[in-house]
């Protein structure tokens, strides 16, 4: 079950499956490896727009909370306020065969776009407790085959692509997601967001503002590991089907840490916390290649900025869902070394909340 399938009191309304892939064209695919007693890893692919369009840009923006992190493409997407190809989440040493995998898909798949230039958008989080992060596990073609795999409706969360040896408040975390709805004059919009969660300390676990950590088991083996607490990271995808600027997804991407927040971190500093939003409305072309034909102009429709309010608000309380998501859909996981790491007691944490809200 998912947190708001628990009881938990979340706020807002969700799309139908309470997801990024709400957010029309958005696809999410996975390649998950856990064999042996060291492999514990995976690849994320998150797509703007179905594969077949998935070379059109968006316009997209991103913010840094801390930067102990990586999400590679990021100087192109200030300096253009525009995203194209798959979005790639990995753990932090496999950047490399992803991106080098972005690459072969892209040339195979859309071949006019290789013939210019690459620089996609692959961002990481640190898997290295329960994963042999250094070994050679991660290559181009599980990259490829994430972005394959991706496709619309229902999420699977947890310990599955990326997220799949990540820890989230000394529990087991990984990939979660959510969304919320944003009705606007006779439209009604979504933001969808998509979490690799991998951040947090125990005693800080905040849920549905009630601090539950220092309440919940104490078999926390990472407190006692070289790991600081509150170490790991985070990584979080926000999509629209919103017509907004560049600056205006980029506002959206700053509101990802007041739902991170909601969830009790405080932000270490042994955290790379990244962030990325985007829109998938049509705006025109775009254009970010070679120039080709007779000089034009582009033109942007976009939410007014003091109609924005509602977007923000969605982000926060979709990306504070997907957190407890990836927490609740954890399960007790053992891997490199021996390393374990427990899932959360979920009906004790839902006893807690229900009994302090009661109070």
């Amino acid at each position: 079950m998912r947190a708001r399938e628990l009881g938990l009191p979340l706020i807002g309304t969700t799309g139908p499956d309470n997801a990024i892939t709400d957010v029309p064209g958005v696809e999410v695919g996975y390649t998950t490896l856990a064999h042996g007693d060291s492999v514990r890893t995976g690849v994320t692919a998150i797509l703007p727009r179905p594969r077949a369009q998935v070379q059109l840009p968006c316009v997209a923006g991103w913010h840094a909370l801390n930067g102990n992190g990586e999400m590679t493409g990021t100087t192109w997407l200030t300096e253009t306020g525009a995203l194209r190809l798959p979005v790639m989440i990995t753990n932090t040493h496999a950047i490399g065969p992803v991106h080098r995998g972005v690459i072969d898909w892209t040339v195979r798949a859309h071949p006019a776009v290789a013939a210019e230039w690459m620089l996609p958008v692959v961002a990481e989080t640190y898997d290295g407790y329960l994963n042999d992060i250094n070994g050679p596990w991660i290559q181009p073609d599980h990259a490829i085959a994430a972005i394959e795999a991706a496709a619309p409706g229902p999420v699977a969360e947890g310990s599955v692509g990326g997220g799949t040896g990540m820890i989230c408040y000394g529990f087991k975390g990984g990939s979660g997601t959510a969304s919320r709805t944003v009705p606007y004059g006779e439209t009604t919009y979504t933001v969808g967001v998509f979490v690799q969660a991998n951040f947090g300390a125990r005693d800080e676990l905040t849920v549905c503002g009630i601090p539950v950590g220092s309440q919940l088991p104490a078999d926390d083996p990472i407190a006692d590991h070289r790991i600081p607490s509150g170490a790991g990271s985070v990584i979080v995808i926000v999509a629209t089907d919103a017509p907004l600027l560049p600056g205006q997804c980029t506002a959206l991407a700053r509101r990802v840490p007041l739902g991170l927040a909601r969830t009790g971190t405080t932000g270490s500093i042994f955290s790379g916390d990244i962030f990325l939003a985007f829109s998938t409305a049509d705006q025109g072309t775009l254009a970010t290649g070679f120039p080709d034909g007779e000089p034009g102009y582009e033109q942007l429709r976009f939410i007014p900025w003091n109609r924005i309010n509602p977007f923000h608000s969605a982000v926060v309380h979709a990306v504070e869902e997907a957190v407890l998501n990836a927490l609740v859909a954890g399960r007790t996981m053992i891997g490199r070394d021996g390393h374990h790491v427990p899932g959360v007691p979920v009906d004790h944490l839902v006893e807690l909340v229900t009994r302090s809200r009661q109070a």
